[in-house]
């Protein structure tokens, strides 16, 4: 038998014949160590969380969709309101039809049940709820100004997001607000529109994440593992929903404290992420990432890595 033909055996670390990979010396080249390691993420970003910077990249300027991290903006558009009138926070939001009718990921509240505004975003950023981001929306949508021709003609002027098209316009004021360049939000929960529109980049991400991480409710929010939340009821009694964060990096106890995760079958699975290494402070964006535990390890070889290239060893 001709050798091309025999099978790649791979014994002890060693390439056997038969195996049509090429095969070169030791010393014909060699891995650049200093080189970002290869991960399943289509895009991302590393930015300095100190100062916002962004420091390293992957496709960091290519517009994609990103799932639930669409919620980071839904929760700071809520929180600026706050920090300008604190009463918003102990609102009562009633979710309508329209939010329990929401598909995919959710805070399991009922049409007709009631959380506070400050409850309400537990229920939006720890299970990820999509009811809780259309809730959200509805409740503070008839307050803010509607969009403009431009936003409208984006997809905000569909008749089919009435109730919420104000809020969500807002979310894209306030991105233009923060230099967020590249992005077009229309949902309030997710990525909206068409299959073939794009939301944001990994580095509008990060940017938002540097300005979401300045406040202290966020970061609070956004480090709970787990939460009970008191729903209530429209017969007029109570009952707790429990609401645990699905972002995994947060059980590791080893410097991660933050953010948000997302997942889509177009999106793929993505992940924002804020990692912590003695006086350190790294923001992340990898959106793209095969699977969903895979985006966990694209992000810590990538910490591994940044946080060699910033001296920690």
């Amino acid at each position: 038998m001709n050798p091309k033909h025999l099978p790649c055996l791979i014994v002890a670390g060693f390439v056997l014949a038969g195996c049509t990979t090429p095969y070169h010396r030791a010393g014909s080249l060699a891995e650049d160590l200093n080189a970002p390691p290869p991960v399943t993420a289509q895009a991302w970003a590393i930015a300095d969380g100190r100062t916002g910077e962004l420091l390293w990249g992957l496709n960091a300027d290519e517009p994609r969709k990103a799932a639930s991290t669409t919620k980071m903006m839904c929760a700071f558009v809520i929180l600026e309101l706050a920090a300008q009138q604190p009463a918003v926070l102990d609102e009562v939001v009633t979710f309508s039809q329209l939010a329990d009718d929401t598909v995919g990921s959710t805070a399991d509240i009922n049409a007709g049940e009631q959380v506070s505004v400050r409850e309400c975003l537990y229920g939006l950023l720890l299970p990820s709820g999509n009811d809780a981001g259309n809730a959200l929306a509805e409740h503070f949508n008839d307050r803010l100004a509607p969009p403009d021709e431009r936003l409208r003609a984006v997809g905000l002027g569909n008749p089919a997001l009435a109730t919420r098209a104000n809020f969500i316009a807002e979310m894209n004021r306030t991105a233009q607000r923060l230099g967020m360049t590249n992005t077009i939000y229309r949902s309030s929960f997710g990525d909206g529109g068409t299959p073939d529109d794009r939301t944001i980049t990994a580095r509008d991400l990060t940017r938002l994440a540097w300005h979401a991480m300045q406040n202290a409710r966020f970061r609070e929010y956004v480090s709970t593992q787990r939460y009970e939340a008191r729903v209530q009821t429209p017969d007029g009694g109570t009952r707790t929903a429990v609401w645990s964060n699905t972002n995994q990096l947060l059980p590791l106890n080893v410097g991660y404290d933050g953010i948000k995760t997302g997942t889509t079958t177009q999106a793929g699975a993505c992940l924002v992420s804020s990692g912590r290494r003695g006086s350190d402070h790294l923001l992340m964006a990898v959106l793209g990432s095969e699977s969903a535990s895979g985006r966990y390890v694209d992000s810590r070889n990538l910490y591994r890595w940044a946080w060699q290239q910033r001296g920690f060893r």
